[in-house]
C-alpha cells in the first residue's frame, strides 16, 4: 500500500508541472520567491547576490552526474554543517535517499527532450509522522563571482544537493532558518527513523578499555544495520564555535560517520588490535593531523593492497581515519539515527513503531497576559531553579513538539481545568496530571522505550496521582525529545507535556520497541461502567495498592512452593504469574481500584499451585484511610497454612485520594 504524502502548502508537483509544460513557461514559486526574504529574515543579502537558473550557471547542468555520494555535498557559506553532515549519511544510502528524492530519474534533466523541462522539482521530508512533499523551482541565489552561495557539489554542473537545501528552506522558512539546527531533527527529517543522541563521558572512555570497546561495538551494530551516524565537538564555556582544535578537529561543527572498522595489524611479529573510524568533515576538508591522518606514519605500516583488504580506503573529498581511542578523547556527543520497520520482514533487531499525533489545547481567553517562560533545561520532578538534568544517555522514543501556535500563560494554574490539556511540567502538581496520558504494557521481558510514570496493572483510565516515576528527559528549547530506558514487565503511561502550562502545540509521540507494543491514548478519568455498575453507586476513592514481595512461605526442611498471589477489593480481582519454587517471592505489583464501599477491607491472598488443587497459604487484609499518601505495611498471614507452624507476611504500600470525574 503507497505510503500517504502530505503536499507542502497544497501544491502539487505534478499539477503544477504540467500547467507550465502546457503555458511553455518555467516554474516561478509564488510561495518561495527569488527574493530576500527566502534567503534572510535577519540580515541582508551580500553584496552582487542573484538567482540564477541551473542553465545560467553552466551549459550542461545535470541533477546527478555519476549518481549519488558524499563528495557531492560543500556546505557554502550558510552555517548548516548539522544539515550537510544528515545528508553526507543519506548520500551513502540508496534506499533512504530515493525517498526524500522521489521520482530522481524522471526528474533529471534530458538534453534529447528539453521541451520537457519546467523548471520545477520536489523532495520529501517526514514531519510529524509524515512524508511530507515540498515543491520548488530552480532559481538558486548566486555569490557575485558566479559560485552557488550555500550547498554546492564538486561537480559544478551537480544540482541535486543545492535544489535539496532550497527544498529544506522552504520547509523550514528560510535559508537562515538552518543555520544552527540540530542534526538529531535532521536525521528523522531525512529517514523517519529513531534519532539517539549519546552523549560521551570522554574521561571514562578514556581510562577503561572496557567501556571504549563496548561504545565501539554500539557504533558498529549500528553502522552494520544500515544506521545514520553523525559526531560533534561541543564547545566548552567560553569556547567558540568552529573554532579549531590543535589536531585539526573543529568544535561545534558535525561530521558524519562513514565506516566503523576492527582489525588485526601485525607490528614487529606482534598482532595488535586496531579499531578505526571513518568520518567526512561537510567543509570537503580533511583537516585532521593526528594519527592516521592523511600522510601520517601509521600509514607507512602497510601497503595499498593491504588498506584496501582490510577496508582503510578513503572514497570521497573530506573523508579520513581516525583511531577510535582519539575518537573518544575529543569527540563529545554522537547521534545515531536507526530504521523503523518497513515490513513484517524485518528482523527483530530493527525498531517497531507505535505512534499518536495530539495537540495541546489551551482555555486561556483573548487578552490574558501572556509572558515568556523560563525555557532552560530541566528534569521533571526537580524544584523550580533546580538544575536542569544531564541528559538520558541511552534514548530510544520520540516526542515531538511544535509550539508555533501559542505561547505560555501567566498565572496557569489559576485558570485551568481538567478538560486542558497544557498541563506543564510536575512543579506544577495541581495540573501536570491534565497533560496528554498515553498507555503501554510490557510483557514477557524487559523492553527499552520511552516512559514518563509507571502505573497499574489494572490501569485503563488516567492517572490522578503522582506516583513511582521510571524515567523522563530532559526540557529543552528543541523540536524533538528522546529517551531510552529498560523496562521490567508492566503497565506504563507516558506524559508529553512542555515546561510550563498553558503552551499549545502539535505533537507526535513514538514509542519504538523490539516487539510489538500497542500505544493507546488514556481520555476518561474513570473507566465507563457495565450496564449492572450502572445502578451502583459512583465510586469515591481511588487506592493503590502495591504488592512489593512477601517472605517466610518456605515451610521448615520442605520445597518451596510455587505461589501466586490474588489481590482482592470489592468485586475487582487482579492475580499475579506464578513464582516457581520461591519462598520469598518478589512480586513487584502495582493495582488499582476505584472504590464504592471505602470502609470495606482489602484482601491479599497468597496461594500454592498444586498438581491437582491449589492451596491458600495465608491471607492479609488492608484497611486504607481516605486520603493518605504512601503508607507502608508489613502484615502477617493468617488462615490456609499459616496455622502449620510457619510465619509468612507480605510488604505493601497504599496510597488513596478522592475519586475526581471531569468537569
Amino acid at each position: 500500500m503507497p505510503e500517504q504524502v502530505n503536499l507542502f502548502q497544497g501544491q502539487s508537483f505534478h499539477k503544477l508541472r504540467r500547467a507550465c509544460l502546457r503555458r511553455g513557461a518555467l516554474f516561478q514559486d509564488p510561495l518561495f520567491p527569488a527574493t530576500p526574504q527566502s534567503l534572510f529574515y535577519r540580515r541582508k543579502p551580500p553584496p552582487g547576490l542573484t538567482w540564477k537558473r541551473p542553465r545560467e550557471i553552466c551549459k550542461d547542468p545535470r541533477l546527478f552526474v555519476d549518481g549519488i555520494s558524499t563528495r557531492d555535498l560543500h556546505q557554502g557559506s550558510l552555517g548548516n554543517c548539522w544539515m550537510v553532515a544528515a545528508i553526507s549519511c543519506l548520500a551513502s544510502e540508496p534506499s533512504l535517499w530515493k525517498k526524500v528524492i522521489p521520482e530522481n530519474v524522471d526528474q533529471e534533466w534530458n538534453p534529447k527532450r528539453p521541451n520537457l523541462y519546467a523548471g520545477i522539482f520536489h523532495f520529501r521530508f517526514w514531519r510529524l509522522g509524515r512524508w511530507t512533499d515540498v515543491v520548488v523551482d530552480d532559481r538558486l541565489p548566486v555569490s557575485s563571482d558566479g559560485v552557488l552561495l550555500f550547498c554546492r557539489s564538486a561537480t559544478p554542473r551537480e544540482f541535486w544537493s543545492a535544489l535539496l537545501e532550497k527544498a529544506y528552506a522552504k520547509l523550514n522558512g528560510c535559508y537562515e532558518a538552518l543555520e544552527g539546527g540540530n542534526t538529531t531533527e535532521a536525521l528523522i527529517d531525512f529517514t523517519g527513523g529513531v534519532s539517539e543522541p549519546l552523549s560521551l563521558d570522554r574521561e571514562a572512555l578514556s581510562q577503561h578499555s572496557d567501556q571504549r570497546r563496548a561504545f565501539f561495538q554500539t557504533l558498529a551494530k549500528a553502522h552494520e544495520r544500515k544506521a545514520l551516524i553523525t559526531c560533534s565537538i561541543r564547545p566548552a564555556e567560553g569556547e567558540t564555535v568552529e573554532s579549531v582544535l590543535d589536531c585539526g578537529l573543529v568544535r561545534g561543527h558535525a561530521y558524519g560517520i562513514t565506516a566503523v572498522r576492527k582489525m588485526r595489524l601485525a607490528e614487529m611479529g606482534w598482532m595488535s588490535r586496531l579499531f578505526m573510524v571513518r568520518m567526512r568533515n561537510p567543509w570537503g576538508t580533511t583537516d585532521w593531523t593526528g594519527a592516521w591522518s592523511q600522510g601520517s606514519q601509521e600509514w607507512h605500516q602497510m601497503s595499498r593492497a593491504e588498506r584496501e583488504k582490510m577496508g582503510l580506503i578513503v572514497r570521497d573529498v573530506g573523508e579520513f581515519w581516525i583511531d577510535f581511542e582519539d575518537f573518544c578523547q575529543y569527540f563529545t556527543d554522537v547521534v545515531v539515527c536507526r530504521m523503523v520497520e518497513s515490513s513484517l520482514l524485518w528482523p527483530s533487531s530493527h525498531w517497531r513503531e507505535q505512534q499518536h499525533a495530539g495537540l495541546g489545547k489551551t482555555n486561556a481567553k483573548p487578552g490574558e497576559t501572556k509572558q515568556r517562560g523560563n525555557r532552560k533545561e530541566a528534569r521533571l520532578g526537580e524544584p523550580k531553579g533546580g538544575k536542569g538534568g544531564k541528559r538520558a544517555k541511552d534514548k530510544a522514543v520520540k516526542k515531538q513538539k511544535n509550539e508555533e501556535d501559542g505561547a505560555e500563560v501567566g498565572g496557569w494554574e489559576a485558570k485551568v481545568d481538567k478538560r486542558s490539556r497544557c498541563g506543564g511540567c510536575i512543579n506544577h502538581r495541581d495540573t501536570f496530571l491534565h497533560n496528554p496520558q498515553f498507555m503501554f504494557e510490557v510483557r514477557g521481558k524487559e523492553e527499552e522505550m520511552l516512559i514518563l510514570l509507571k502505573v497499574e496493572v489494572n490501569r485503563g483510565s488516567r492517572v490522578q496521582c503522582v506516583v513511582e516515576q521510571a524515567a523522563s528527559s530532559v526540557y529543552m528549547d528543541s523540536r524533538s525529545v528522546t529517551l531510552r530506558g529498560a523496562l521490567t514487565p508492566g503497565r506504563y503511561v507516558v506524559l508529553p507535556t512542555t515546561f510550563l502550562p498553558g503552551a499549545t502545540g502539535r505533537f507526535l509521540l513514538r514509542l519504538f520497541s523490539h516487539s510489538h507494543i500497542p500505544l493507546r491514548e488514556l481520555k476518561e478519568d474513570l473507566l465507563s461502567p457495565s450496564v449492572f455498575h450502572c445502578f451502583l453507586p459512583q465510586p469515591t476513592l481511588v487506592t493503590t495498592v502495591y504488592l512489593r514481595r512477601a517472605s517466610g512461605l518456605r515451610p521448615p526442611k520442605q520445597k518451596a512452593p510455587d505461589v501466586y498471589a490474588i489481590v482482592r477489593c470489592e468485586n475487582d480481582t487482579i492475580r499475579t504469574h506464578v513464582f516457581k519454587a520461591e519462598g520469598n517471592p518478589e512480586f513487584n505489583l502495582r493495582a488499582i481500584f476505584y472504590r464504592r464501599y471505602p470502609s470495606t477491607h482489602i484482601s491479599i491472598e497468597l496461594w500454592s499451585r498444586g498438581w491437582l488443587w491449589d492451596s491458600m497459604l495465608g491471607e492479609a487484609r488492608l484497611q486504607t484511610a481516605e486520603s493518605e499518601r504512601s503508607r507502608s505495611h508489613v502484615i502477617d498471614l493468617r488462615g490456609g497454612q499459616s496455622r502449620s507452624g510457619y510465619r509468612g507476611c507480605v510488604y505493601v504500600e497504599t496510597s488513596s485520594s478522592v475519586c475526581l470525574t471531569d468537569l
